[in-house]
């Protein structure tokens, strides 16, 4: 139907309904809890670099082959519990990741760490 054609009697257009639906205050509250637990539902969480790589579906030897080190390095930087954040940066990127962040709660508002920032100058 056009928005020249006259709708039947009776008929409201999807938009319009969600809009009068979303008007009621109790419901767009629902609505917006829902979006909220969908967005948490959605984020997944590394418990370590290894998940990161095979969430991409990457080998240590492919991750290695983008760093420029043998597959050893990758599989010790895996294991490796401190790092510095350029070598996270390099690594994050090496996966595949793009606008790699560190985020941390703090008093209740969450702050972002951009570890672009922190990435060796790569010579061109």
């Amino acid at each position: 139907m056009t928005d020249n054609e006259t709708a039947p009697a009776g008929f409201v257009r999807g938009n319009e309904r969600l809009n009068r639906l979303l008007a009621d205050p109790e419901i767009a509250a629902s609505v917006a809890e829902l979006e909220v637990e969908a967005r948490e539902m959605d984020r997944v969480y590394a418990e370590n670099l290894a998940m990161i790589r095979r969430a991409g579906d990457l080998t240590q030897v492919q991750i290695a082959q983008k760093l420029g080190v043998g597959q050893a390095v990758v599989s010790r930087l895996e294991r490796h519990h401190d790092m510095l954040l350029s070598t996270l940066a390099d690594y994050l990127h090496a996966t595949g990741a793009e606008q790699p962040r560190i985020v941390v709660l703090l008093n209740g508002m969450q702050v972002e760490l951009d570890l672009d920032q922190f990435r060796r100058a790569r010579s061109a």
